[in-house]
């Protein structure tokens, strides 16, 4: 399978060109490019019906198989690149009406030259771009949406998991360690290693980044059960990112999860006064939770 830039590359000059590009224009375009991959990516095309073999003179030229409104919103497509463009912003760059322009999209769709994608951040709308293109994570709000669903129950326990992982990590440092500073050096891991963790555990059907894990790490670091620190090498000046489960100080007692602790009317409160346990909402709610 060759890969799909040189794909695009090929579409792309034929769509410059109105007659159409020789193999000998192809060649010069891409020069570097081994020419069995470029050759399985012209028969690629060839067999998806993208594109057509037509002769001129003693010359073959490729070019693509569509009139010329199909090569327009091919263009118009291009230049979106993988954050797409909208319907209405189409209809406006090419002049075509409506129905004319469902039809001509729906027939480039069915080509797989173009594919519509839904937006996050707005989900009645759809975005067009090329097909072989991956959608920018401003569309498709990367690993944490499922269609335009936010997957709250899937991140948190991605948070767990990432957090059982550094608290592994400090425990197992904690016996084999006894100086606390080199204790707490050593309790340190990287994001790449937390997502070799996450996934040699399997619980995650989509491939996850260094970016995802580190944006749930940056949570728990909000959360203050995480701390994370940044060191820079003075050699190739790349930038590391470390994190560590931080202990508590102490564990809180029944007392502070209860409502009494933080009701600024607490002393005014008795079993016989106006102000009473028995007739409180939020002491209720909490027995009940």
């Amino acid at each position: 399978m060759c890969e799909l830039y040189l794909i695009d590359s090929i579409i792309e000059l034929c769509v410059e060109s109105e007659k159409g590009i020789t193999e000998k224009m192809l060649k010069i375009a891409m020069n570097g490019v081994n020419p069995l991959l470029r050759a399985d990516a012209v028969n690629q095309l060839l067999a998806q019906n993208k594109i057509e073999i037509c002769k001129q003179g003693s010359q073959l030229l490729f070019r693509i198989k569509d009139n010329n409104t199909t090569k327009g919103l091919f263009m118009i497509s291009s230049r979106a690149s993988n954050k797409g463009i909208w319907i209405r912003d189409i209809r406006f760059q090419s002049n075509l009406s409506q129905t004319q322009l469902n039809k001509v999209l729906k027939n480039m769709e069915t080509k797989k030259m173009i594919k519509s994608v839904k937006s996050v951040t707005a989900s009645k709308k759809k975005v067009y771009m090329l097909y072989d293109i991956e959608p920018d994570r401003s569309v498709t709000g990367g690993s944490w949406y499922s269609g335009s669903d936010y997957e709250s129950e899937f991140i948190e326990v991605l948070a767990q998991q990432c957090l059982r992982f550094l608290w592994e990590k400090s425990n197992k440092v904690k016996e084999s360690e006894k100086n606390p500073i080199l204790r707490q050096n050593k309790s340190f891991v990287t994001s790449t290693e937390v997502l070799h963790f996450i996934k040699d555990l399997g619980i995650s059907k989509v491939e996850l980044s260094v970016d995802d894990i580190e944006s749930i790490l940056n949570t728990l670091v909000f959360d203050g059960k995480v701390d994370k620190h940044v060191s820079v090498d003075n050699t190739s000046k790349d930038t590391n990112k470390l994190y560590r489960y931080i202990e508590t100080l102490g564990k809180d007692t029944g007392f502070m999860r209860m409502p009494c602790s933080v009701c600024p009317v607490y002393k005014d409160c008795h079993i016989d006064g106006l102000i009473s346990p028995l007739k409180c909402l939020y002491l209720k709610e909490w027995f009940e939770t």
